[in-house]
């Protein structure tokens, strides 16, 4: 069941695995920064809950870019760095409207708006963002090098003619 060029199905299900640890290790991060930020804004100013999720969840992705770029993804295209920034800002902003809608929706429209409360959805809204981001970066934001492609044989080189060796000079007679 392997396909030219992408190895056994083995191979590829363990690619994907250790990309997915890295991923997991980055995003672990991330969700640390996440909601310690949230918690310290929460606890230290009159901000809104979403407003100081969003807040929270700005931070880590920039957290979460750098980790991405220079641990998980570290193998992959490295050209067009803009282009990059800007997919993987869009994603980004995507997934904060999921991870933040998940808030919005408890805080304003069940009225949960305990602490308890609040870092519950938003743990639920990072769990489901997640999902999206971890799509959409590998699909889109940091694309994978292609495989490197089997030297085509050129045409064999023509044999160059042998160069014969010049005559060494004969020895003069010696005079005895």
């Amino acid at each position: 069941m392997s396909t030219p060029g992408n190895g056994s199905a083995l191979e590829r299900v363990r690619a994907l695995v250790r990309e997915v640890a890295k991923f997991g290790a980055v995003g672990g991060l991330g969700v640390l920064v996440n909601l310690g930020v949230f918690n310290l804004i929460r606890h230290t100013t009159d901000l809104q809950v979403v407003r100081a999720s969003v807040i929270a969840t700005v931070v880590a992705i920039a957290t979460n870019y750098l980790g991405f770029r220079y641990f998980a993804y570290r193998d992959r295209a490295q050209s067009g760095r803009t282009r990059e920034l800007v997919l993987f800002a869009a994603f980004s902003g995507i997934g904060l409207v999921i991870e933040n809608g998940v808030l919005y929706t408890a805080t304003y429209g069940f009225g949960w708006d305990g602490s308890v409360a609040s870092n519950v959805f938003k743990f639920i809204g990072i769990g489901t963002a997640t999902v999206f981001r971890f799509w959409s970066y590998r699909t889109w934001v940091f694309k994978a090098l292609p495989e490197a492609a089997e030297p085509v044989p050129g045409p064999a080189p023509l044999p160059r003619p042998e160069r014969r060796p010049e005559p060494l000079p004969a020895p003069e007679p010696a005079n005895n």
